[in-house]
């Protein structure tokens, strides 16, 4: 799943996932739009997030106000990038996955964090 990764690996089930990013920063330069005018995709986002199995999901977290929707929704669809949802006015602490454990042990909740305006991802293995 693309090129920029950190050199690791999760390894994942192969269970349709959903997959959950924030936007500033995460995908797109941090608050590029306010001090350059635009925003900027961040190198590695587009072909990460298309390696994505479309039977997964794709949600899309940002602080940006809903005054921002139009300008943001566009940018995505003229880059390219896939998302099912994408929920603005979302506050700027931490972001908190609860999720429960299945009964064979399988964990349903994972969490990746990278350093700002740098997507290194690790590649994604599926189990067998």
């Amino acid at each position: 799943m693309g090129e920029e990764d950190m050199g690791e690996s999760m390894i994942l089930s192969t269970l349709p996932k959903t997959w959950i990013f924030d936007l500033d920063g995460t995908l797109v330069k941090h608050n590029g739009y306010k001090e350059d005018g635009r925003d900027t995709l961040l190198a590695g986002a587009r072909e990460y997030l298309a390696g994505i199995p479309p039977e997964d999901k794709v949600i899309i977290l940002t602080s940006r106000t809903k005054e921002c929707r139009g300008m943001t929704v566009r940018f995505l669809e003229e880059n390219g990038i896939r998302y099912d949802g994408i929920l603005f006015g979302m506050p700027m602490g931490e972001r908190i996955l609860v999720n429960d454990r299945k009964p064979s042990g399988l964990d349903m909740a994972v969490a990746v964090n990278l350093d700002r305006d740098t997507f290194r991802m690790p590649r994604v293995a599926r189990e067998m």
